[in-house]
């Protein structure tokens, strides 16, 4: 605690040890804190984050101005601006892929809802104001250009695929190759190529996140995703039945056995609330997703119900409608939230290497 009315160095000191929750480093260190004023006793800072750390950033920026409330007592108030600190990713891997997080949604068992899932999280991120891409890498059952309500077949530009393009967010899917109806019976080396040429040969652009919804089971598509490039990490998906949750371990056991880390689990179906009497119906069980990731060590990211307007929205391919449900809608910015949280919390305790000096 400081008294008396500090100066712009008093400031920055006292902000140097406000961590970035992309790099896990100093935002001063960073050159993320690019105003700072005094006027008529206040303290006005602005604070650039980039599109990445965009769910969090109305609580970073309430967090800044905690700090310097409770470091500097004597101010009459503090006024934080958030303003955007450019920042693109860097090739991933050898397919150079230009993505800064790339998670994968799995599961152990098909039925649970993970395509659904992986498609909330997208649109979720996407709404907050990152910068998204969704690909699909169930080959075998392709949902999300159904989900999405997509359809046609990618063009090829200059030897690259260019995606589907859903509001902004490039999608890309085996759904768009393979005729509908068609099925796709395919060895593993095939299932390799396939995923590789999604994406090394599409033109992706600069992404905050890449989303992939994996196939169900414990396949080798895991085991190839870990030798294209390094996955940030993985998010498992199941409902709160036993059965379910038996089959979600062996799921976590597979990313683990490729090095792929776990970002936390997902109880999808988890109750169903009556629109007519509010009362909650527990059909398959409660709280079995959030006791095993518990006893497994993992991050618990949230629970969503069984849900109406979930099943019309993925049924006519509007699955940005369930976003807009006051019961559901919060649930699924939650996901989203809390898995870049969970991000931001790991790089803080254990900053990345920077691959390139900071000027």
């Amino acid at each position: 605690m400081i008294t008396g009315l500090p100066d712009e160095a008093a400031v920055r000191a006292v902000l140097s040890d406000f961590k970035d929750p992309e790099t896990g480093r100093s935002v001063t260190h960073m050159n993320q804190i690019p105003s700072i004023q005094m006027i008529d006793g206040r303290i006005c800072v602005t604070l650039a984050l980039t599109s990445h750390s965009a769910p969090l950033a109305e609580e970073m920026a309430l967090a800044v101005r905690g700090l310097l409330e409770k470091s500097f007592p004597d101010i009459s108030s503090v006024e934080v601006e958030l303003a955007i600190h450019q920042r693109p990713p860097e090739p991933m891997g050898e397919i150079g892929l230009t993505a800064k997080s790339v998670i994968a949604v799995g599961s152990g068992k098909g039925g649970v809802g993970k395509s659904t899932i992986a498609v909330a999280i997208a649109l979720g991120l996407k709404r907050a104001g990152s910068s998204v891409g969704l690909m699909d890498a169930d080959v075998y059952g392709p949902s999300v250009p159904h989900l999405l309500g997509l359809s046609g077949r990618p063009e090829v530009e200059d030897g690259k695929i260019r995606p589907m393009d859903y509001r902004q967010m490039p999608v890309m899917s085996m759904g768009f190759m393979v005729p509908a109806g068609e099925a796709v019976v395919w060895r593993g080396p095939m299932l390799h190529g396939a995923i590789t040429q999604m994406l090394r040969d599409t033109r992706w652009g600069n992404l905050d996140y890449l989303i992939i919804d994996m196939p169900p089971g414990t396949g080798d598509i895991a085991l190839t995703l870990s030798q294209l490039l390094p996955l940030t990490g993985a998010v498992t998906v199941c409902t709160p039945q036993d059965v379910a949750l038996l089959d979600a371990e062996k799921a976590i056991a597979m990313f683990r056995k490729v090095n792929i880390p776990i970002l936390g689990m997902v109880e999808n179906m988890s109750g169903f609330v009556c629109p007519d009497c509010q009362k909650r119906h527990d059909i398959f069980g409660h709280g079995g997703a959030r006791q095993r990731a518990e006893s497994l060590s993992i991050p618990f990211l949230g629970e969503v119900p069984i849900n109406l307007q979930i099943r019309l929205g993925g049924d006519q391919g509007n699955s940005e409608a369930a976003l807009e449900d006051k019961l559901v809608g919060p649930t699924i910015s939650h996901l989203s939230y809390q898995l870049v949280k969970n991000l931001a919390e790991s790089r803080a305790e254990d900053p990345p290497t920077p691959t390139l000096p900071v000027l």
